[in-house]
């Protein structure tokens, strides 16, 4: 996109001087980059032909950084990007549920984890979580080749290592590493582009968004997509505590629990709060529900702070006219997953049992 607002110095219909950022002609109106939007839509159209949604998605995404937002044009396209982001998540729920269907085909334990006794079955218990991580390994590695992140991960990891040392400091990192890359592969799915993730020391790390999401549906899949992650992480570093018996291991587990489950306070741009703008006002009460459920259970007192959040959000503010059922599931499942996974951390680290 840079290159196209670049290259186009005079208005191609008038041969009025433009300036870089104009998006119509001062003078005749003509869409300053009509001959690269009509380049795009016939590989949008081509990619749509081939049965490659996710790849017309992206290329309509960048049509619309080319278009006025006032024009007709751009509402016709964001009405195309709309309609092909619903068909990529359909098609990624498709795709889930065709590998849970190969899955339950297979056969039993394989005999060599079934020969490692108790370890064996938690490792064939979690072994969704591990396969996960190891599927996405190339996304995971992705990010690590841009020098912006590779420098601010090795200034947060000397800073958490001379608070907490080397062991707990990796652990976290690669536990934040891993939840904002979650939010990258959604926004990858999605066609959005974004920059690589940045940390923070002592606040974390962020994904800096280069396009917006066309609606709350989308949002909310981009901001759970990072909680979602940070729970695989957290469970296979608790499978390795168990499995190896380091306490370092099981702090680490409940470290990354509890810093998912703050970032699922439904307030101003944490990943909760996209979440929960994509909820009817009955389903924010259903979160408030299991958040309640969960505090109850664990009496962990992060909950209290969602509690509210979540309580004010369903009370004064206006829901999603019809809502998101999917976010809801996800919504709810983190709360009640990470709240569970973080006391049963916490409680082996302190005790070495899980009860």
């Amino acid at each position: 996109m840079a290159e196209a607002l670049a290259v186009v110095t005079s208005c191609q219909g008038c041969g009025t001087e433009l300036g870089p950022r104009l998006l119509t002609c001062p003078s005749c109106h003509r869409l300053v980059h009509a001959r690269e939007l009509q380049r795009l839509a016939s590989e949008a159209d081509a990619a749509s032909a081939r049965g490659e949604p996710a790849v017309a998605l992206e290329t309509w995404r960048l049509a619309l950084d080319l278009l006025p937002p006032a024009s007709s044009q751009y509402a016709q396209v964001t009405a195309r990007v709309e309609a092909l982001s619903k068909q990529v998540d359909a098609s990624g729920l498709r795709e889930v549920s065709a590998a849970a269907t190969r899955e339950r085909q297979k056969s039993g334990m394989p005999k060599w984890l079934a020969a490692l006794g108790t370890f064996g079955l938690l490792l064939w218990k979690f072994k969704f979580a591990l396969v996960f991580l190891l599927g996405k390994g190339k996304l995971l590695l992705l990010g690590l080749t841009k020098a912006s992140t590779l420098f601010s991960m090795l200034l947060a990891l000397s800073v958490y290592w001379a608070m907490w040392g080397w062991v707990f400091a990796l652990g976290l990192i690669a536990s934040i590493y891993v939840h904002e890359m979650g939010h990258v592969a959604a926004l990858r799915r999605f066609g959005m582009q974004a920059s690589a993730p940045m940390f923070i020391p002592g606040l974390g790390a962020f994904v800096r968004l280069k396009q917006s999401p066309v609606d709350a549906r989308e949002d909310a899949r981009v901001g759970l997509a990072g909680p979602i992650w940070g729970l695989v992480a957290a469970a296979a570093f608790f499978v390795a505590a168990l499995l190896t018996g380091w306490k370092s291991l099981g702090a680490i587990a409940h470290a990354a629990a509890w810093l998912n489950l703050f970032n699922l306070l439904p307030v101003w741009t944490l990943d909760g709060g996209r979440g929960f703008r994509a909820l009817s006002r009955k389903q924010r009460w259903m979160a408030v529900a299991v958040i309640g459920a969960a505090w109850f259970l664990t009496a962990e007192g992060l909950l209290v702070l969602l509690l509210l959040g979540a309580g004010f959000q369903a009370v004064a503010m206006p829901g999603a006219e019809e809502g998101d059922t999917r976010a809801t599931v996800e919504y709810g499942v983190l709360v009640a997953a990470l709240s569970a996974l973080g006391w049963a951390a916490q409680h082996w680290t302190r005790t070495g049992l899980v009860m």
